[in-house]
C-alpha cells in the first residue's frame, strides 16, 4: 500500500551523505528518510552509500560534485504534492517525499522516476486505478492541494473565465522546465488572443500573496479585462468556474487536469506530454497518452513516500489523507478562534487541546460578553450542546455558533467519571440528538459519502467489530445466559432518563420502566435482558431500576456487563434513544426504536417513535457509519496530540494507548459520588 519510495526501501538502513543543513535541522524530513531506509551521514561516501540532495535547491551543487568525484550515486529529495497546510517557508513539514534515484521531476532535461513510472509502468491495474480515480475524486471533494492555507469559503470570480496562474520568480520548475520570466508574459499575451472577448483572472501565487516572495504578474498588468486574484480562495472552486486554463508549471496547471481541465502549459512540468494538456513546449521523448487515473495514479500513489505523523510511520497515500483531512478539517474551523460557552472547567484543558491549536481558546460564561468579543475579534462561538439557552442565541443574533458534545467513540472511562473524550462532534445546525430540528449529521446521512468512503467506512466497522469497541470501553463480564428458557432474544438498554437525547427525541416512552413494559408487551414470548446504563449504575446519573422493578417485565438483569458481548447474544435490541442501538446495527442485529435517535428514520431500524419526515434517504449502513464515525466527529490523538482520523483512535483504544486521568479529574470524580445529586456541578 506505500509509495514506491517506501515499498523499495532496503532491508538495512543505506548510508545517504548530505551536504545541506536541511537535512540535519528539518525532523521530519530525517524522520522519513530514517523510515525508508536511509542512514544521514556527513563525510565522504563510500562505493555502496549514497549522496542525497534536495532537488535543485542552491545547495545541491555540493553534492553532485561529491558524487561526481566518488561514483556514489545521487536520491534527490523534494516534497510530494499533498504537502502541508501552509508552506515550508513559513515552516510546516511535509506529509510525504519523493525519493528520487533519477533525477527530479520538474527538471524536463532528464527523465525523473515518475516520467519513469509514468513510461515504463503498466498501469493497468484496476485496483490501482480505482485507487487512483477514488483518491482525485477525494481530493476534490475535500477541497485539498498542496498547500491549504486557504479559504473555502471565501468566494471566487464569477464564470466565465480564463485562468492564467502565476508563480514565484526564480522557482526551480520554472528554470528547469524549459521556461523563463518572459514565457509568463508571452503566456498572457496567447491567454488573450486566444480568447477573444473573454475575461482573464490571474492567480497569483499563495507566497507571493504573502509577501514571501514575487511572482512574475502584478497590478501593472490589469485592466478591464484582466483582473489579479490574490485572495486564498479554494483552487478547485477557482477551476470549476474556469473555462481554460493557462499555466508555464504550476502544480495548480496539475490540478486542474484532475478537474477535467485540458490545460494550455508554456513550460514542462512533469504532468505535460501525456496527451493531457496543450504543450507549447513539449518534451520529445514523452510519447505515451495517459489516463487521468494512470498519472494520479504515478504522481500520488506509487512515486511518493508518505508519512503519517500520528503513528509515527510510513502510510500509503489514503492513509495520508485520511489524516490530512482531520488537519486541515481542525484548520479550517479553528482558524479564527472561539469564545467558549457552557465548558465546566474540567473539560477546559481538553478543549483547549481539541480547538485551541490555531488561537487559544477563550472561555466566557457570560452569553452576551461571549458574542461580544466574538464579534469584536471575528472568532466563532462554540457552545456544549446542552448548554445553549435562549439568550445565548439571542446574543449571537446571527453570529455562527456551534454545538459541541461528545462523539460515538468516547473514551475508555464514562464521561461521567470526568474521562476525557477521544472525540467531539461540532454542530453549526443543530446537534445529532435532537431530531426536533435539522443538524449536520442529518445532512451527512443523507447524502452519499465521498468516493472510496463506503469501502472506508466497511473497513472501520470490520475493526470495530474485531477489537470489540463501543463508546466507553468499559468491558465487564457476561453471565452464562444458556439456562434461560429458549425464545427469541431481545436486549433492552437501560438510559440516563434527563438525557437530552430522550428529552428531545423520546417520544411517548420516556422511562427505563415504560421501555421494558412496551418490550415485553409486544414481545411477550421472548428472553428479554436489561442492561442498566453504566452512569446510572456508577449513582451519578438519573434512571436507576430496582432488581424487582426490571425484573416485573426482565427474564435477566445484567449490570456491568460489556454491551458489545450482549449484542452478539442477542437477536434484536429495543430502545428509546441509546447508542447501542447503533452499535447494534453496526453488528448486524435488528433495532426497534422508541424515540428518534439519529440513526433511526433511515430504513435500517424499525421505528416505533416519532421519526422526523424530513428523513427521506435510504443509505447504507456503510454510509451511516461513515457520516457519524468519519464524518461527523472530530478525533484528538492522546499520543501525538493531533487531530486524527478514526482509525488512529481505533488504534489506540485496540492498544490501551490511552492515558489516565489527571489527579485533578479523579478527585473531582470522587467527589461526584458524594455529591450525586448535585450533578449540574459537573455536566
Amino acid at each position: 500500500m506505500e509509495g514506491r519510495g517506501a515499498a523499495s526501501a532496503a532491508p538495512g538502513p543505506r548510508r545517504l551523505f548530505v551536504y545541506n543543513g536541511g537535512f540535519l535541522t528539518q525532523r521530519r524530513v530525517r524522520r522519513i528518510l530514517d523510515l525508508a531506509g536511509y542512514d544521514i551521514r556527513l563525510g565522504q561516501p563510500g562505493p555502496d552509500d549514497m549522496v542525497g540532495v534536495w532537488g535543485r535547491s542552491p545547495t545541491s551543487p555540493r553534492g553532485d560534485r561529491v558524487a561526481e568525484r566518488t561514483g556514489a550515486p545521487v536520491l534527490r529529495v523534494e516534497d510530494a504534492f499533498l504537502r502541508s497546510i501552509r508552506s515550508g517557508r513559513e515552516g510546516e513539514p511535509p506529509r510525504g517525499l519523493i525519493l528520487d534515484p533519477m533525477g527530479v521531476h520538474f527538471d524536463s532535461s532528464t527523465p525523473s522516476l515518475l516520467e519513469h513510472l509514468a513510461t515504463t509502468e503498466r498501469l493497468d491495474d484496476t485496483p490501482l486505478l480505482n485507487r487512483a480515480r477514488d483518491g482525485m475524486e477525494r481530493l476534490k471533494a475535500l477541497e485539498l492541494s498542496k498547500y491549504n492555507g486557504f479559504d473555502p469559503t471565501l468566494p471566487v470570480p464569477d464564470a466565465p473565465f480564463v485562468l492564467v496562474i502565476d508563480q514565484t520568480r526564480d522557482d526551480a520548475s520554472i528554470r528547469y522546465g524549459g521556461a523563463t520570466a518572459s514565457t509568463f508574459r508571452e503566456m498572457l499575451v496567447f491567454a488573450q488572443e486566444e480568447n477573444p472577448g473573454a475575461r482573464i483572472v490571474i492567480k497569483t501565487h499563495p507566497e507571493t500573496a504573502l509577501g514571501l516572495r514575487p511572482g512574475h504578474y502584478g497590478p501593472e498588468h490589469t485592466n478591464d479585462r484582466i483582473t489579479l486574484l490574490t485572495e486564498p480562495v479554494s483552487p478547485w472552486r477557482l477551476l470549476d468556474h474556469a473555462i481554460a486554463v493557462y499555466t508555464v508549471s504550476s502544480q495548480l496547471g496539475y490540478e486542474a487536469i484532475l478537474a477535467g481541465h485540458k490545460p494550455r502549459v508554456f513550460g514542462q512540468p512533469f504532468y505535460s506530454g501525456w496527451g493531457l494538456t496543450w504543450d507549447e513546449n513539449p518534451v520529445p521523448r514523452r510519447e505515451r497518452h495517459l489516463t487521468r487515473a494512470q498519472l494520479f495514479a504515478v504522481s500520488h500513489i506509487l512515486a511518493p513516500t508518505w508519512y503519517d505523523p500520528a503513528r509515527d510511520r510510513l502510510c500509503s497515500f489514503e492513509e495520508a489523507v485520511d489524516q490530512f483531512e482531520a488537519e486541515v478539517r481542525a484548520f479550517r474551523e479553528d482558524r479564527h478562534g472561539h469564545v467558549a460557552v457552557g465548558m465546566r472547567i474540567w473539560k477546559r484543558g481538553h478543549l483547549q487541546k481539541t480547538f485551541g491549536r490555531e488561537k487559544r481558546l477563550v472561555f466566557q460564561d457570560d452569553p452576551a460578553r461571549a458574542a461580544e468579543r466574538a464579534r469584536a475579534e471575528g472568532r466563532g462561538l462554540l457552545v456544549w450542546a446542552g448548554k445553549e439557552t435562549p439568550e445565548l442565541v439571542t446574543a449571537a443574533n446571527g453570529h455562527p455558533l456551534t454545538r459541541v458534545e461528545d462523539g460515538f467513540l468516547r473514551s475508555r472511562g464514562l464521561g461521567a467519571e470526568l474521562v476525557p473524550p477521544l472525540s467531539l462532534v461540532t454542530d453549526p445546525r443543530g446537534i445529532y440528538y435532537d431530531p426536533t430540528r435539522p443538524s449536520t449529521l442529518e445532512t451527512l446521512i443523507a447524502a452519499a459519502p465521498p468516493a472510496g468512503g463506503e469501502a472506508r467506512a466497511q473497513r472501520l466497522i470490520a475493526r470495530l467489530i474485531r477489537a470489540g469497541l463501543s463508546k466507553y470501553n468499559l468491558g465487564g463480564a457476561v453471565s452464562e445466559l444458556g439456562s434461560q428458557r429458549p425464545g427469541r432474544r431481545i436486549l433492552v438498554p437501560g438510559q440516563v432518563e434527563d438525557d437530552a437525547s430522550i428529552l428531545k427525541g423520546g417520544g411517548d416512552i420516556r422511562t427505563n420502566a415504560e421501555l421494558l413494559a412496551i418490550t415485553r408487551a409486544e414481545n411477550p414470548d421472548a428472553v428479554i435482558l436489561y442492561k442498566p446504563h453504566p452512569d446510572v449504575e456508577a449513582g451519578l446519573r438519573d434512571g436507576a431500576l430496582s432488581e424487582d422493578e426490571a425484573r416485573r417485565h426482565a427474564d435477566v438483569v445484567v449490570p456491568g456487563a460489556d454491551p458489545i458481548a450482549l449484542i452478539g447474544m442477542v437477536d434484536e435490541v429495543w430502545t428509546m434513544t441509546s447508542l447501542l442501538g447503533f452499535e447494534a446495527l453496526i453488528r448486524g442485529c435488528k433495532v426497534t426504536c422508541l424515540g428518534a435517535p439519529f440513526y433511526a428514520g433511515w430504513g435500517l431500524t424499525r421505528d416505533l417513535g416519532p421519526v422526523p419526515a424530513r428523513r427521506q434517504a435510504r443509505p447504507s449502513l456503510a454510509a451511516l457509519v461513515h457520516a457519524a464515525l468519519i464524518a461527523y466527529p472530530r478525533y484528538l490523538d492522546p499520543v501525538s496530540g493531533l487531530p486524527c482520523p478514526p482509525e488512529v483512535i481505533v488504534e489506540r483504544l485496540e492498544r490501551n494507548e490511552i492515558p489516565r486521568p489527571g489527579p485533578f479529574n479523579r478527585s473531582l470524580s470522587k467527589l461526584q459520588g458524594v455529591l450525586a445529586s448535585y450533578s449540574g456541578l459537573w455536566r
